[in-house]
């Protein structure tokens, strides 16, 4: 009779810990800083400019299909891409990095973290995936951004491609920006970069 009861316990247990999910089946993906790429495309009203920056760390998460995601990016990797001259291009680089900008020194990484990554319904062939929304962190102020993407799975990684558009005055950086000086004329630099990514995270 004990031996009944010890069984039939054992055996309730393992039914609860199958119905309430307590087996774990989420896989972890970290990003691969090396296969992935981060470029910005930034304008002002007397020309443009575009670089690179590097990610320092990420994870993306896949619970059941269910995409969740946190990446850190490195401020003092900021890069400028289309200067030839060497002078120019170096002051360009420490101008972005200094306070009038980003100011890496004292905010040495940006961080995006998703609150939500929808499957888009009726997606078409070759065009983008999925919506992503996320908290933006830049300078230590934190504001959501949403974009669209194109997101790979496979056995081993995930791949996520896409463009971001970032309003650079929400997150208080004030240089050139005609929501701060709105006498600035034709020395404004707008507000909105974007910056295109690609994410390539491995088990």
């Amino acid at each position: 009779m004990k031996k009944t009861i010890l069984f039939t316990g054992t055996l309730a247990a393992f039914t609860l810990m199958a119905f309430t999910g307590t087996e774990n089946h989420e896989e972890v993906y970290k990003v691969d800083t090396k296969l992935s790429s981060l470029e910005w495309f930034a304008e002002k009203v007397t020309g443009k400019h575009n670089g690179t920056i590097a990610f320092s760390s990420g994870e993306l998460k896949n619970d059941h299909g269910n995409l969740s995601g946190t990446f850190e990016i490195d401020m003092n990797t900021i890069a400028n891409k289309d200067l030839e001259d060497a002078q120019w291009k170096t002051k360009l680089e420490a101008h972005l990095k200094s306070p009038d900008f980003f100011d890496a020194a004292k905010f040495p990484t940006a961080k995006f973290v998703t609150t939500s990554i929808v499957p888009i319904k009726d997606a078409k062939d070759g065009g983008f995936t999925h919506t992503l929304k996320g908290n933006l962190t830049i300078k230590d102020k934190t504001n959501e951004i949403s974009f669209d993407a194109v997101i790979k799975t496979g056995e081993n990684k995930i791949a996520c491609v896409g463009t971001a558009t970032v309003d650079r005055s929400r997150f208080d950086v004030k240089y050139g920006s005609k929501t701060f000086f709105p006498s600035i004329g034709d020395k404004m630099i707008y507000d909105e970069f974007k910056v295109q990514f690609n994410v390539v995270a491995v088990k």
